[in-house]
């Protein structure tokens, strides 16, 4: 077990905005209510997939809706641990521990001091390996977890009981609810066994995001810089592979709220070639990326982008016109080459027209 305090959330927020692939809600104010709540509850206790004992309940938790909607619509201290609070009374069982939806941006942190409060672990580990806009897409479903029941809180203290027959239905549910409740919700979910989580869970990823965080934040730098370190930290990882796609300015972005998803698009022009363009395709995470209509990474793999001067992490909601940025492919980790999560993760899942190509064979 790993003890994971405030002294370490700036690089776990850094790491895991990388890996959000642009998604999982902007992590600043998140990150500053992790430090504040750890400080005051204690570190909070990391527990790997494979020390889970299997008479464990695992509950997932975080935040489902529209990333832009938390730069308006503030997470506040106790929406997370309600929606924790009220799943142990409707189900009359003790929480064992919780487990992150993502390791992307805000989410990562949610359930680490959520832990700390309630005095159990948090798995170091997630149900993506980054950050992906449906239920249905965590690989908690995808290894036979079932969604529901399900507790959903908002930012007024309001709680909600879902039970749904299968993640489609759940994910449909629960987006129209984090509509309808504002644009953003905290929802605990996917209550299962240890033996489940561990066969399900993405392992490791807060702890590996904290260290790529630290690389980043003590670089701040340019990020041609630190390749060399970035390539090492990924291959011994279980993404294996980073690549540099793209380097240039933004020159169009655009972005719009519809049925509680960020959806939208980029583009961006090289700083060696005006003629040569990257286009970005946006439903809360960048999906896909294309440079002069070719893709050069797509879904399940991850697009990650940083601010090409200082090495930042940058949120698709943060994305502005003339910013400089630097676009990396980082290969899927194993959980999503299956038949059955392909089909759900695929670009085809997203209505693009085209198959998914590993990016270590673009």
């Amino acid at each position: 077990m790993k003890q994971l305090g405030a002294e370490h959330i700036r690089d776990l927020c850094a790491g895991a905005a990388f890996l959000a692939t642009g998604g999982g809600g902007d992590p600043y104010v998140s990150m500053l209510l992790a430090e504040r709540l750890l400080a005051r509850h204690g570190p909070a206790t990391l527990i790997a997939p494979d020390q889970v004992p299997d008479d464990f309940l695992v509950v997932s938790i975080g935040m489902v809706g529209a990333p832009t909607v938390t730069l308006e619509q503030l997470p506040t201290e106790d929406e997370a641990i309600n929606a924790l609070n009220r799943y142990e009374e409707l189900t009359g069982r003790s929480v064992d521990a919780v487990v992150p939806f993502e390791v992307g941006g805000g989410n990562s942190t949610i359930p680490l001091f959520v832990a700390a409060m309630k005095g159990i672990p948090c798995i170091d580990g997630d149900g993506m390996g980054r950050a992906l806009p449906e239920a249905q897409m965590m690989t908690f479903p995808i290894y036979g977890a079932h969604p529901t029941p399900a507790v959903i809180a908002d930012a007024f203290g309001h709680t909600e009981l879902l039970e749904c027959t299968d993640v489609h239905e759940f994910e449909r549910l629960i987006r129209g609810k984090a509509v309808t409740m504002g644009g953003m919700i905290s929802s605990a979910e996917h209550g299962m066994s240890g033996k489940s989580l561990r066969r399900s869970a993405v392992p490791k990823t807060i702890s590996f995001a904290t260290r790529l965080g630290a690389l980043l934040c003590q670089h701040g730098g340019t990020i041609e810089a630190i390749m060399t370190q970035l390539t090492r930290l990924f291959e011994d990882s279980e993404y294996g592979l980073i690549k540099l796609l793209f380097t240039g300015k933004v020159i169009d972005t655009e972005r719009r709220i519809v049925g509680g998803y960020d959806i939208g698009s980029a583009t961006l022009q090289s700083l060696d070639n005006p003629a040569c363009r990257m286009e970005l395709m946006i439903r809360n995470e960048y999906l896909v990326a294309k440079v002069n209509q070719k893709v050069v990474a797509s879904v399940p793999d991850l697009i990650c982008i940083v601010e090409q001067e200082t090495s930042r992490p940058l949120n698709a909601e943060r994305m502005r016109y003339g910013q400089r940025l630097s676009v990396f492919g980082i290969g899927c980790t194993h959980h999503y080459r299956t038949p059955q999560a392909l089909a759900l993760t695929e670009p085809r899942a997203f209505g693009f027209d085209f198959d998914y190509v590993p990016l270590e064979e673009l």
